[in-house]
């Protein structure tokens, strides 16, 4: 039984499986997203249209040169980390009967608006009609807007935590390197199907249990799990997509975009700008940020010692 009395719900079986419910949404959306996403940015790539080109961050030809594995190798091996999340994630989504899900939602509703109830009346709120009223609003407003926002927020700087820890150790233990996050180093020049290209464990350990600890720490709705998985992924996809758009809400608004990221796959700055998917913060405090400021300055020391 859970804390609001009702029965809690079964691992389902394969049988059982409803792919329209929340819960499955919140698997198969996200991962049927980075697959069309990705394609959309491999066609981009491979037509090499004009008006795209000039905002391409590397030449097709350093693409073929410079990386060390090929298209089919990363198709394969983002797809097999897919599987896993699928796995991993059937277990966690565990599908919940609609009334049951619900009368759990009125329930949490009703005892919010009692609390909030209590709380007017110290603020000499003693009409009983107004009070209920304005305790119901303010309750729906916690539950469906507030809350939903700040479970976002804090699941972004779970994962993005989360992420550069295991990131930067991935870098500054040899052993680790050389058997694991190389793999994902193999793209010089990153392309959008190679945002997930990693060794099995590692993507299992970044991105799988990244996002179990966000959706369990935060107590997310399945719907919501499903937005923020998705948005991760678009987020991450724009990161390694190898173009630079101007009018990209996600290049604009985030300081930790495809621009930051590039510069982390080139010799000069593989030690730099562990920080993903969203904010630069922990490179900053922790002093390992590399902008692209300090790129072009490197590039013009460099250019006045060759002259």
């Amino acid at each position: 039984m859970n804390s609001t009395g009702l029965q809690q719900s079964k691992p389902p079986s394969v049988v059982d499986i409803d792919l329209w419910s929340e819960e499955m949404q919140a698997i198969w959306v996200p991962i049927a997203i980075y697959w069309v996403y990705s394609s959309i940015f491999e066609l981009i790539m491979r037509a090499e249209i004009p008006f795209f080109e000039k905002y391409r961050i590397h030449t097709p030809e350093e693409r073929n040169k410079r990386n060390k594995v090929s298209f089919k190798k990363v198709l394969l091996m983002v797809a097999l980390q897919h599987i896993i999340q699928f796995a991993v994630a059937v277990y966690l989504f565990r599908p919940v009967d609609p009334q049951i899900k619900e009368l759990e939602r009125q329930t949490r509703l009703a005892a919010t608006t009692r609390h909030l109830a209590v709380m007017l009346s110290w603020f000499g709120y003693d009409d009983r009609n107004n009070k209920l009223g304005l305790a119901s609003t303010l309750a729906t407003f916690l539950r469906s807007v507030a809350l939903p926002a700040f479970q976002f927020l804090a699941a972004m700087t779970i994962m993005d935590f989360h992420q550069y820890v295991l990131h930067r150790l991935g870098h500054t233990n040899k052993f680790l390197y050389k058997h694991f996050h190389s793999h994902h180093h193999r793209l010089h020049v990153p392309f959008a199907f190679g945002a997930l290209y990693n060794h099995p464990v590692e993507g299992f350990m970044l991105d799988t249990v990244g996002g179990a600890l966000a959706y369990e720490l935060t107590g997310m709705s399945p719907f919501l799990a499903m937005v923020f998985y998705t948005f991760s992924n678009l987020k991450t996809i724009g990161d390694h997509c190898g173009y630079s758009f101007p009018w990209d809400p996600l290049t604009v608004c985030f300081g930790n975009n495809v621009i930051y990221h590039d510069i982390h796959h080139q010799p000069y700055g593989i030690k730099k700008n562990f920080s993903q998917p969203f904010f630069t913060i922990w490179d900053r405090v922790f002093g390992t940020e590399f902008t692209e400021k300090d790129a072009q300055a490197l590039a013009k020391r460099k250019a006045a010692q060759v002259s």
